[in-house]
């Protein structure tokens, strides 16, 4: 369920601090908000309950695991119509290692970020992509050599600091 609240600074302060720590009790969050346990946590159910809060995951160190490969992707569409985009962000969404897609203004559609096992893997998802036809002009690829850093966290408090 997605109902647009009026959110307030402490709203903003709780959406902030289990966006930094989604493991942080309710105790420890009322603390450093400035509240009581329960109104803290009546908080973060309406906040959950109107979709603000979409969910919790652990932010895995993938280097860890082994050898992956990131890479960019710059698509143009043939076509611009209503039906091109969604068959085009629909078939985006069925593969695993897109995980992000963005449609964009300017000399492209859109920027999509994969991760995947190796240039192997990557291009068999390119050619898998490009026989579907589903309308792809052209694409431009941008192997990733180094990230120096990844924010997990949208500044919030400095967004939306004039709420009341």
């Amino acid at each position: 369920m997605s109902t647009r609240l009026k959110l307030d600074r402490i709203d903003i302060r709780i959406l902030a601090e289990l966006q930094r720590n989604g493991r942080i009790t309710n105790v420890e969050l009322a603390e450093l908000v400035h509240l009581s346990p329960s109104p803290c946590l009546m908080r973060v159910k309406k906040l959950q309950k109107a979709g603000y809060i979409s969910g919790y995951s652990a932010q895995i160190d993938v280097a860890k695991l082994g050898e992956t490969l990131t890479v960019f992707t710059e698509f143009t569409l043939k076509n611009h119509r209503q039906i091109d985009f969604a068959r085009f962000q629909e078939a985006l969404e069925k593969i695993d290692s897109c995980v992000e897609c963005h449609l964009i203004s300017g000399g492209y559609d859109y920027l999509a970020k994969f991760v995947t096992a190796g240039i192997v893997d990557y291009q068999t998802i390119i050619e898998a992509l490009i026989d579907r036809e589903i309308g792809i002009d052209r694409y431009f690829s941008y192997v990733v050599i180094k990230t120096p850093f990844v924010k997990t966290q949208i500044p919030l408090t400095r967004l939306f600091a004039d709420r009341d």
